[in-house]
C-alpha cells in the first residue's frame, strides 16, 4: 500500500502545520469519559452552527461509532486499505456532525508504524478544509502516536477526575504535551465531578503539580458534573444532548463549547 492518502482537495497543508480549529480530547488513562465528552462537545459545537467532524483517533480501541449507534459503510481502516480519500470515511450522524470512525480492536491500526501515521495525519489536515471544527478523540496514554496526533491541534483538552491515579496520569500527559517539539496549549476539563466545588478542588490539585514541577498553569476550561443520565444515554447509544438536553452534564458541556472559540483561534 502506498504511504500517501489521496486528498479530494486541490491544495495540501504543510506537513508540520496544525489544523485550524482543531481540538484534541486527551486523557492520561482510560475510563474518564473522554470519548463521551468528545461526542458531546462535537454536538454542542454543531448546535452552535459550526460544521464539525469528529475523528476517532483511538486507533486500537475506537468506539465513537458504537456510542453513536453508527455503522459506517467506510471506516478509517477501510479508507487506508483501499487508499481512498479520507473524506469518503466521513459519515453524517443524526446529532448534526460528521464522524470518521476507527476500527475497534484493529491491531493493524493500533500498531501502525510512525512513518505510516504521518500520511494519515496529512490526510486529516486536508479533509479538515471542509469543516469549521475538527475534534480528535485521542487514545488514552502518552505513547508517541497519541502525541503526534495531538500535535495536529493547537489546543488539547486533558480530561481528568478526582481519582489519584487519574490525576497522576493526567499530569504525565500534560508534561509530555507541553514539552514536545510542537507543544499544544493545554486546558483541563474535570469530568464526573460531584459538584462545582469538588471539580475546582480536583483542578487545584492538578494545577498545583503543574505549577510546582512544570512551571505552567493550564487553565480550567470546564467542570462536567456527575449525572446518571450520561450512562443511560451511552447505553441507549444516543448523544446526551439529544436524549436529555436539559441534563446538568449537557448544560456543562454546552458551557465548555462556549469556551472553545476563546482559546483556539489558530
Amino acid at each position: 500500500m502506498s504511504d500517501a492518502i489521496t486528498s479530494p482537495l486541490g491544495a495540501t497543508a504543510p506537513e508540520n502545520s496544525t489544523i485550524p480549529g482543531a481540538v484534541a480530547i486527551a486523557s492520561g488513562k482510560g475510563g474518564v469519559g473522554k470519548t463521551w465528552l468528545a461526542i458531546s462537545l462535537a454536538q454542542a459545537l454543531a448546535r452552535k452552527g459550526e460544521r464539525v467532524v469528529l475523528f476517532d483517533g483511538d486507533l486500537g480501541l475506537a468506539n465513537v461509532d458504537i456510542q453513536l449507534g453508527l455503522t459506517p459503510a467506510i471506516d478509517l481502516g477501510t479508507a487506508i486499505e483501499r487508499q481512498l480519500p479520507l473524506s469518503r470515511a466521513a459519515t453524517p450522524c443524526a446529532a448534526g456532525f460528521d464522524v470518521i470512525a476507527g476500527r475497534s480492536g484493529s491491531g493493524g491500526l493500533a500498531n501502525m508504524p510512525l512513518h505510516r501515521l504521518a500520511p494519515l495525519m496529512q490526510g486529516l489536515r486536508e479533509v479538515s478544509g471542509q469543516y469549521d471544527r475538527v475534534i480528535i478523540d485521542l487514545g488514552a496514554g502518552i505513547d508517541r502516536p497519541v502525541r503526534m496526533m495531538a500535535a495536529l491541534c493547537a489546543t488539547a483538552l486533558v480530561v481528568a477526575n478526582d481519582e489519584p491515579t487519574t490525576l497522576t496520569d493526567a499530569y504525565a500527559l500534560i508534561k509530555m504535551l507541553t514539552s514536545d517539539q510542537a507543544p499544544c496549549r493545554v486546558g483541563i476539563v474535570v469530568n464526573s465531578a460531584q459538584d462545582v466545588a469538588q471539580g475546582q478542588q480536583t483542578y487545584a490539585t492538578l494545577s498545583k503539580a503543574c505549577n510546582n514541577f512544570l512551571k505552567i498553569d493550564p487553565p480550567l476550561l470546564g467542570i462536567i458534573r456527575r449525572d446518571a443520565k450520561v450512562k443511560e444515554a451511552i447505553r441507549a447509544q444516543t448523544p446526551l444532548l439529544t436524549r436529555h438536553p436539559g441534563a446538568v452534564a449537557a448544560l456543562d458541556v454546552e458551557a465548555l463549547a462556549g469556551q472553545i472559540p476563546l482559546i483556539n483561534l489558530t
